[in-house]
């Protein structure tokens, strides 16, 4: 896989954006401390967040065209949410609005990559995302290169089910690019209908970005990454990007299945949104061109960048450090090569 759509789908439609990120933002609250030591007076930080706004900022970094697909509430804070939205380079002009509060969180510093965080989302806005809001968003979605969303959106609701099955569809009839990660969620959906969503739409997928064991575990019953990609891409996913700790990433894309250090980061604050981060800028330089090896060592350099921020959007690095961090990367282990899993598989 070497882009995520072709020349003449794009000279075809000269407006297209290069990606578009379906999904959920929430505002995010960041505490002082950890979560079971909060008490009264425990300090907090609002901002805002979620794996589609974490996606979409990172794809904006790493030079995509790029805009939001997502419905927010009619509160106070849709305000600033969508100007921090806009701040980063999203374009926000086709997110929809509904009478509902935006979904939140709160989440405390986490360097390795914890998940435990309170939601608010019950009845959110963001829940009620359906497949009237994506025929709305046909046109975006048959003229994009590529399109990110994840099983945190299908498993808000049944109406966000449903709608990112036809924007997967809709996008991949077209041509597009999909890139999905399954964002396994205990508290959100059960185990059956999380893998119901992810047999749906693996066949879709062009990139599918998991980690191993938290999603390993739940939806193809692994720990082992491996063999979780190989089940993965059994499922109908081409390439597969599984997360393996804090430095190392397993990439199969169907010839072979191999190890990937990631860059250090000697300063981690918080690995909140560094998956998130990855995905949003592989599928960006797979839009604009880049190999999958590039885009993946853009992605893997930019994630690891990300985890000097706070909170999701915290630390969005330009493409200009994360190249140079790739580069560099790339350098420091000429002459080594990855360790590979096993034998190239035909």
């Amino acid at each position: 896989m070497t882009g995520a759509g072709n020349t003449s789908r794009s000279a075809s439609v000269p407006q297209g954006y290069d990606v578009l990120v379906l999904g959920e933002v929430l505002v995010e609250i960041h505490a002082e401390t950890a979560l079971r030591d909060a008490a009264g007076g425990t300090p907090a930080r609002v901002s805002f967040s979620g794996d589609a706004l974490n996606a979409a900022a990172a794809a904006v970094a790493a030079g995509a065209r790029t805009a939001l697909l997502a419905v927010v509430g009619d509160d106070e804070l849709s305000v600033p949410l969508l100007a921090r939205a806009a701040e980063l380079g999203v374009d926000v002009s086709h997110v929809r609005r509904s009478p509902r509060p935006n979904g939140a969180y709160l989440l405390c510093a986490d360097t390795e990559g914890d998940r435990a965080f309170v939601y608010w989302r019950t009845g959110s806005a963001g829940s009620t995302l359906s497949v009237e809001h994506v025929e709305s968003w046909r046109e975006l979605l048959t003229g994009s290169k590529a399109l990110i969303t994840s099983g945190i959106t299908g498993a808000l609701s049944p109406s966000s089910r449903e709608a990112v099955l036809l924007a997967a569809r809709t996008v991949h009839e077209a041509g597009g690019h999909l890139s999905y990660d399954p964002n396994f969620r205990s508290r959100l959906t059960s185990r059956g209908e999380a893998r119901t969503l992810l047999a749906r739409i693996a066949p879709l997928a062009g990139l599918l970005k998991t980690s191993c064991p938290a999603d390993a575990l739940a939806l193809v019953g692994t720990d082992d990454p491996a063999e979780a990609a190989a089940r993965y891409r059994a499922l109908g996913a081409r390439t597969v990007a599984v997360t393996a700790g804090a430095d190392r990433l397993l990439l199969d894309d169907g010839t072979e299945a191999a190890y990937l250090p990631v860059p250090v980061n000697p300063d981690p604050v918080d690995a909140t949104g560094a998956g998130d981060c990855f995905t949003g800028t592989a599928t960006a330089r797979l839009a604009l061109g880049d190999t999958l090896a590039d885009a993946v060592a853009h992605a893997m350099a930019a994630a690891s960048l990300s985890v000097s921020g706070r909170g999701g959007t915290g630390r969005i690095p330009d493409f200009t450090e994360t190249a140079a961090l790739a580069a560099a990367h790339r350098a420091h282990l000429r002459g080594t090569g990855p360790a590979r899993t096993g034998p190239a598989r035909t």
